[in-house]
């Protein structure tokens, strides 16, 4: 994943300066929506992968299928990214992008991963919380993940806030082992 990180980022800065210059980053953000969706649909990845699919051929299946909902310059970055056969990278761009677009907007994505269901008051507590900590407006998404035990982890960028069962028991196993 590093790699493909990597090798998007230019990419998504590329797409976001031109974005932001033009006052464009909404329709930007659509149309990079749309475009990692088509990425990431499981005929089109296989396809993506296709040697047997010219570069040119690729650009315009993935155009054809985007129809009139790119403008020209979301149009020719479907050429350059099918050129470069970086079609694939198009979620990772997408989320580079929404990153950086936050980020210039004040706002910060965060996840919280919970063992269990939360109730939207909880949720809301915790967006506040977290908006008076990092001062900023967060954009909260909540995911379960069963393997938590109880808890739950907090991730806001870099941050990484761990108050799971499992990752308390792997820091007392650490200590112990120490």
């Amino acid at each position: 994943m590093a790699e493909s990180i990597t090798v998007a980022r230019p990419y998504a800065q590329a797409v976001f300066r031109l974005a932001r210059e033009a006052g464009r980053l909404e329709a930007w953000q659509a149309q990079l929506d749309l475009l990692a969706a088509i990425a990431a649909h499981p005929d089109m990845a296989r396809l993506i992968g296709d040697p047997r699919l010219t570069r040119a051929q690729l650009a315009e299946l993935v155009l054809e299928i985007a129809g009139e909902r790119l403008d020209e310059a979301g149009r020719n970055f479907v050429r350059l990214l099918a050129e470069n056969r970086r079609m694939g990278l198009l979620p990772v761009i997408r989320e580079l992008f929404t990153q950086l677009r936050h980020a210039a907007e004040g706002e910060v994505d965060v996840e919280l991963v919970t063992a269990s269901e939360v109730p939207d008051a909880l949720v809301g507590q915790i967006a506040d919380a977290l908006r008076r900590r990092l001062n900023r407006e967060v954009s909260l998404s909540t995911r379960i993940d069963p393997g938590l035990l109880g808890g739950a982890v907090i991730r806001a960028g870099d941050l990484v806030i761990d108050g799971s069962v499992r990752g308390r028991l792997a820091r007392l196993a650490q200590l112990l082992s120490h």
